[in-house]
């Protein structure tokens, strides 16, 4: 079930999270066993550091551009482009400049 956000609404989706300076934002539209979706924003400079998801995270930039490594590959991904980071495998986050996200992991 999808919460934080109206329903039977046009949105888009880069308006949900406002940017804040020295700060990465996250709003949680989904999370249960199955599905997790987050709409995050980061500001210049601030990352997530290295982890690893218990499932397929899918994410799609909203707007700016932020680099993601991935095991030992990096990828600089632009509004509108979709990268896939594989279950179990270390990745990490960064803003080369304020730049917003959709994430979606599938458990």
């Amino acid at each position: 079930m999808y919460k934080n956000i109206d329903k039977k609404t046009k949105l888009n989706l880069k308006d949900l999270v406002a940017y804040q300076e020295g700060q990465v934002v996250s709003k949680t539209l989904v999370q249960n066993e199955v599905v997790s979706m987050t709409i995050f924003s980061f500001d210049k400079g601030e990352e997530i550091s290295t982890h690893a998801a218990g499932g397929d995270a899918m994410v799609t930039v909203l707007e700016g551009k932020g680099r993601f490594t991935v095991a030992d590959e990096v990828f600089y991904l632009e509004e509108g482009e979709t990268l896939i980071m594989p279950k179990d495998i270390p990745h990490a986050v960064y803003g080369e400049e304020r730049f917003k996200m959709q994430l979606v992991v599938s458990y």
